[in-house]
């Protein structure tokens, strides 16, 4: 999975009006940077203003979509970080079931 790849089914998974009404943007470093808009239902690689960021490597993040490697486990070892709302990252977990 690629970037692109990424945002199509974001973009698939995220409904105007859903559960989701926050705008997260996860920054990829130099692979790019996804920003989730639950309120508009769309996602693209804008880097816009976002109620949380959250960084972590493109490759920790597939691992992490995959299920190989745990949220929580990487947030406690630095490999993810939350800028912004934590609350917003908090409720992720069901929309990135969908993202994997």
């Amino acid at each position: 999975m690629d970037l692109a790849e990424l945002t199509a089914k974001a973009n698939e998974a995220v409904t105007a009006g859903g559960d989701f009404k926050k705008k997260v943007k996860f920054d990829f470093g130099s692979v790019g940077k996804l920003l989730i808009d639950g309120m508009a239902g769309t996602a693209s690689n804008a880097d816009d203003a976002a109620d949380a960021t959250i960084k972590v490597d493109w490759d920790d993040f597939v691992k992490i979509s995959t299920g190989a490697m745990d949220a929580t486990m990487a947030f406690m070892q630095g490999k993810l970080k939350v800028e912004g709302d934590m609350s917003v990252a908090m409720q992720l977990q069901s929309l990135m079931k969908k993202l994997a």
